[in-house]
């Protein structure tokens, strides 16, 4: 399972299944894709 986070959005790589889970992960982390990109903008 692979998560790119970039300014212009998100790609996920993985089984169908892995990306579900890390979907439902992120979902209760982050309301919108949008945090969760600007999230990882701040650590880099």
């Amino acid at each position: 399972m692979k998560v790119y986070v970039h300014n212009r959005g998100v790609i996920l790589a993985g089984k169908a299944w892995e990306i579900r889970e890390k979907l439902k992960q992120y979902s209760r982390q982050y309301v919108l894709v949008k945090d969760w990109i600007e999230s990882q903008n701040i650590i880099k």
